[in-house]
């Protein structure tokens, strides 16, 4: 009879071990399923609404001048366009996005903020708040 109790108990045992692994498998499918409705999200914001297209246009040229007016300006455009940054690191951070999709659909712009010398020193003032979006450009750095 003892017997009996040591093999249920067991069994029991070996039953909530496969229930928690199936558990954690679910939830890592339904956590990357999430990360990715995000990032298709924010990649449908970004490419197919026009609403950042002239500021992304403008950080994409060559001409100085032209980047260093729209920094001076701080027309509500431009801050929103680093508006929009800042939430994509904010979900990076949060783990709600994957990095390597964040990477995969912005790196081109994401580059852009960094090399531009006068859109990133507006970054980085302290004043502005985009700490969240400066930290993620550094963390690319290195």
């Amino acid at each position: 009879m003892q017997t009996v109790y040591y093999v249920a108990g067991s069994i029991a045992a070996l039953g909530t071990l496969v229930a928690a692994i199936i558990a954690v498998c679910v939830y890592r499918r339904n956590s990357r399923l999430e990360q990715s409705r995000w990032a298709s999200s924010f990649y449908e914001k970004y490419y197919e609404a026009d609403r950042y297209k002239v500021i992304r246009e403008a950080l994409d040229c060559d001409d100085n001048n032209q980047i260093r007016q729209l920094v001076e300006k701080e027309e509500a455009e431009f801050t929103d366009y680093l508006n929009f940054f800042e939430h994509v690191t904010i979900f990076t951070k949060s783990k709600q996005l994957n990095k390597d999709d964040v990477e995969a659909s912005f790196a081109y712009y994401l580059n852009c903020l960094s090399e531009l010398e006068a859109v990133r020193n507006y970054i980085e003032d302290e004043t502005k708040g985009y700490e969240h979006l400066k930290e993620y450009l550094v963390s690319r750095r290195t």
